[in-house]
Formats: C-alpha cells, sequence, structure tokens
C-alpha cells in the first residue's frame, strides 16, 4: 500500500468481508470501518500545500535613507493549512451488503467506493448463504429465542438423532420443490439439466425464502447444531425453523445462536476481524478478493443470460410450431360439396 493519501484513496475500491460479532448492530459495524479508513488516510502523507505570489514589505537602504519596499515571495496558502481546513478526508462511502440482525453474528460483506455497484450486482446474483445455527430443546418463546418471553417448557428425552434427520430431510425435500418453481427454468430442457448439474438452479427474482440444504452438525440433548443453506432468508426466518423443528419432534425448541458463514463467495477465511478493520488490511482483503469477485459475478450473469435465452428459444419454438400450423390449415384443400 502507498504511503500517499491520494494514491491509496484512488485504489480503494471493490468488496470485502468483516465478522461481525454478535450483539452488534451492522450500522455500528459499518460506520466503525468508515471511520477507521478515514482515520488511516488522513494519517497518511498528505498533498503539499499550494504555493501563492506574495509582495512582501522589506526595508532597503539607498544614498543612506531607509525606504519600505515590496518583494516578490512565494509562500505557502494559509487555507491548505491544516489547522485551518481541518482533514483532508472527512467522507467515505461504505455500503453494507446482505444485513445481519443484532443478535446473529458472521461474514458481513462491505463495498467501498466503486464497491457499491458491485453490491447491487451481488443482490441481483440472487446467491446462496450459509449459516450454523445453534439450537436448545425443551423450551419455546414468543420470539424464538432464549432471552424472550417463556411460553411454554417440553420434554425433549424422547427425541433421537434419527427423528432428528427425518424431519430435516422432509424440509430440505418441500424447499427443493419450492426452488424449482421459483427459478421460472423449463425443467424439460438442456439448459435446465445443465444448470442442475453445475447446482445452479436458484431464484432470480425475489421469492421466500428457500432452504436448499440443512444438516446436523451435532447432537446431543438438548442441544444441537445446523447448518443451513439458504436463498432469500432472514435471521428470524431461521430462528423460526429452529422453533417448527422442535413442534415437529413433539416438543418445542429456540434458537440460541445463528452464525453466517458464507455469504455468496465470501467465506470465514475472507472475513477480517475487528483488530484488522484498518486501511491496510482492507487494500489487502479487496485485492485478494477481486478475482473471486469478478469470477463469481460473472458467472451470476452468465446463468441470468442463459436462463433469458431457454425462455426465448422457447417462446420461438411456440412461435414456431403455431406458425407451421396455420401453413399447414391453409394448404389443405377444401372438400368438394
Amino acid at each position: 500500500m502507498k504511503n500517499y493519501a491520494p494514491a491509496a484513496y484512488r485504489v480503494l475500491h471493490g468488496l470485502f468481508a468483516v465478522y461481525k460479532p454478535p450483539g452488534v448492530h451492522w450500522k455500528l459495524v459499518r460506520d466503525t470501518v468508515e471511520t477507521h479508513l478515514l482515520r488511516d488516510l488522513n494519517s497518511l502523507r498528505q498533498p503539499a500545500a499550494r504555493q501563492e505570489v506574495r509582495f512582501l514589505p522589506g526595508p532597503t537602504e539607498e544614498n543612506n535613507h531607509a525606504e519600505l519596499t515590496l518583494t516578490a515571495a512565494t509562500v505557502p496558502a494559509l487555507a491548505d493549512h491544516a489547522l485551518v481546513r481541518g482533514p483532508n478526508y472527512t467522507h467515505l462511502k461504505v455500503g453494507a451488503g446482505h444485513r445481519l440482525d443484532v443478535r446473529s453474528s458472521g461474514v458481513f460483506v462491505l463495498g467501498v467506493g466503486h464497491g457499491n455497484e458491485l453490491l447491487t450486482d451481488m443482490y441481483h446474483a440472487h446467491l446462496s448463504k450459509e449459516y450454523v445455527v445453534h439450537g436448545l430443546f425443551g423450551k419455546a418463546t414468543d420470539d424464538f429465542s432464549p432471552t424472550g418471553r417463556l411460553r411454554e417448557k417440553t420434554t425433549y428425552e424422547h427425541i433421537t438423532r434419527d427423528k432428528l434427520d427425518r424431519i430435516l430431510a422432509v424440509i430440505q425435500g418441500s424447499n427443493c420443490k419450492a426452488l424449482l418453481q421459483f427459478s421460472g427454468i423449463d425443467l424439460k430442457t438442456q439448459e435446465a439439466y445443465d444448470l442442475a448439474v453445475k447446482g445452479l438452479i436458484r431464484p432470480m427474482e425475489k421469492s421466500a425464502p428457500v432452504i436448499t440444504r440443512i444438516r446436523c452438525l451435532h447432537f446431543g440433548l438438548p442441544e444441537f447444531i445446523l447448518e443451513i443453506q439458504c436463498i432469500h432468508e432472514t435471521q428470524q426466518y431461521l430462528r423460526k425453523v429452529i422453533h417448527e423443528i422442535g413442534l415437529e419432534l413433539k416438543s418445542s425448541a429456540v434458537c440460541t445462536h445463528v452464525r453466517r458463514t458464507r455469504d455468496g463467495f465470501f467465506t470465514l477465511d475472507d472475513a477480517l476481524i475487528r483488530t484488522r478493520w484498518n486501511l491496510r488490511n482492507i487494500h489487502a482483503a479487496i485485492r485478494g478478493c477481486r478475482p473471486k469477485v469478478n469470477a463469481n459475478l460473472l458467472t451470476g450473469g452468465t446463468l441470468k443470460s442463459t436462463i433469458d435465452e431457454s425462455k426465448d428459444e422457447t417462446q420461438v419454438k411456440l412461435q414456431s410450431g403455431s406458425q407451421n400450423n396455420k401453413l399447414e390449415s391453409e394448404n389443405v384443400p377444401e372438400e368438394k360439396a
């Protein structure tokens, strides 16, 4: 990274991920990152002050007589002095990607500069996200969290790992059917088969939450841990899923923690912890993730174009078929009476 502030500012464009801790609002995370970037930019070497030509008075002695004359001199402009103008950088546009609520933690994607436009592209790509969700059997609350108002307490000794896995299989199967409906792809085409093989079928418009994969990572009554891959979800929706799993198992459950481990193509390995929210590390993160960002966003655009092309081909086939039928009907000779 360059030590010259304007040079560092010019390359500060792109996407990067930070790790949002639980109990912190996402706006506070974004504002903290912006504050640290501005602090580091203002601490670098700033452009030199402008030089102005001033006529400065000075005494001269001619013929044994002291006279006051004006001498041209180049001096720094006082308007560019740091104590007059303040810091050079006072605002930086930092945008937030898919948000996390206060109680959740995990990968939180941010964009700076032109990266805000990439955030829009990432939103329209409808990429999936992964969560690790912790649940607790035995009680139910009004907001599906352990801190909510207690509604009931239930037994949970009858629950087994096999019963939980069967419920998870039912949830995944029903959501896969919904995924095919929301994708808007003709399942009888070759393009649909190719996308299904690559695992690229997903809704290309805003839809209801869809769980594409769910499995149990840990089971030890009364606690259990699930890994959920989903699209268009909210963290509160995931807490409700834990609550419904408890009901299906003839018990009750609350969600104790929600942690996002992947947001699109950003993983926990890409997320910067709080001690690394500075200009140098963010520069390195943007530079390291740039090939991944370009490749995956290009894939998202290709997917959308492929879907649109398959729809256009289907419409063309239908139109050509109707025209052929019309021509055949016109060429049929009339029967004699």
